[in-house]
C-alpha cells in the first residue's frame, strides 16, 4: 500500500515538472523584443475616398471590406510606391489578399498583411500560426503601417527581388508574376489573384498618383516622397542596416548614442533594420 503511494506522488511529481517545462518553453517561444516603432500619422493623398466612390457606381456587388481596406491604406501604399518604386497597386493587392482584407485571424493577432515569416534576423514580436506548415512564426506589428513599411524593405533588400524593380512603374501584371517566380509566395494562383484584385478594383490608377503635393508630416520630420527632398532629409536620416548598432551609427556621424535616442525619442537601444533614423 505505501509503494502505491509512494509510486503516485511521485508520478504526481513527474507530470507537475513536465507542465512547468512546457509552459516555460511557451513563454520563451512567444518571447521578442518590443521594437520601436513610429506611430503612423495622416497621410493626405488625392483621391482614395473618391476614387473608391466611383468604382462603386460601377460596380455595386464588390466587397465591401474591400473597399474599406483600399479607403484605409491606398495613401499608405501610394506613399511606399514613391519611396521605394514598388508599384501602389501591388502592394494594396498583397495587402487585401494576404489579409484577407485586413480580417484574417494573423492579421488582426500580429497586424501583419503581408504574411511576412520572422526568418533568421527578425528580433521583434512574434506570433504563431498555421500556413504551408504548422505553427509557422509571423513577425507581430504594433501597427499596421508597420507592416506596411517591412514589406518594402522585405522586397528591397533582398536579392531575389531584385530584378522586379526593373520593370516600368505601371507593370502590375509584371510584378504579379515576378513575385511568384521570385518565390514569395506557393500559390500557383498567386499571379492571378493580384492581377484580379487590381483590375476588378482598378487599383492600377493610384499608380498614376504623382509625388507633387503628396507627402506624410508629423510634428518634427517629413517623409520623402519620389525626387522632392523636404527638411531633414539628405544628410539628417540614416536608414538602418544590417548589423547596425547605434554605436557604430554614432561613430559614423561623429555624435554619441545619448543624442541619436534623444532626438528619435528612443527609450532603449533597440532598432531594426530599414528603421530611419535622425543624426543631427
Amino acid at each position: 500500500m505505501k509503494l502505491r503511494v509512494i509510486l503516485f506522488c511521485i508520478s504526481l511529481l513527474v507530470l507537475s515538472s513536465c507542465g512547468s517545462s512546457k509552459k516555460a518553453s511557451r513563454t520563451k517561444r512567444d518571447a521578442g523584443v518590443v521594437l520601436n516603432e513610429p506611430k503612423p500619422v495622416k497621410i493626405p493623398t488625392s483621391s482614395e475616398v473618391e476614387r473608391t466612390k466611383d468604382i462603386i457606381t460601377k460596380n455595386s456587388n464588390l466587397n465591401k471590406h474591400t473597399l474599406d481596406y483600399i479607403r484605409k491604406y491606398a495613401a499608405v501604399s501610394v506613399k511606399e510606391m514613391h519611396l521605394h518604386s514598388i508599384p501602389a497597386s501591388i502592394t494594396l493587392a498583397q495587402g487585401i489578399l494576404e489579409s484577407g482584407r485586413g480580417r484574417s485571424e494573423l492579421a488582426l493577432k500580429s497586424n501583419n498583411h503581408f504574411g511576412i515569416k520572422c526568418h533568421s534576423q527578425w528580433q521583434g514580436e512574434r506570433v504563431y500560426h498555421d500556413d504551408d506548415h504548422k505553427g509557422e512564426c509571423f513577425r507581430k506589428y504594433q501597427y499596421v503601417e508597420s507592416s506596411f513599411d517591412d514589406h518594402s524593405a522585405f522586397l528591397t533588400q533582398r536579392k531575389r527581388y531584385a530584378f522586379l524593380f526593373d520593370y516600368d512603374s505601371d507593370d502590375y501584371k509584371g510584378w504579379a508574376k515576378g513575385l511568384k517566380r521570385a518565390g514569395y509566395a506557393t500559390d500557383r494562383q498567386y499571379p492571378h489573384k493580384l492581377i484580379k484584385i487590381i483590375e476588378e478594383y482598378r487599383l492600377h490608377e493610384f499608380d498614376k498618383i504623382k509625388s507633387k503635393g503628396f507627402n506624410g508630416e508629423d510634428n518634427n520630420t517629413k517623409v520623402v516622397i519620389g525626387d522632392r527632398i523636404p527638411q531633414k532629409t539628405i544628410g539628417n536620416y540614416y536608414e538602418v542596416k544590417k548589423g547596425d548598432t547605434l554605436y557604430s551609427i554614432a561613430r559614423k556621424f561623429n555624435t554619441t548614442v545619448g543624442v541619436i535616442k534623444e532626438i528619435n525619442g528612443l527609450t532603449d537601444n533597440v532598432i531594426s533594420i530599414g528603421q530611419h533614423l535622425l543624426t543631427k
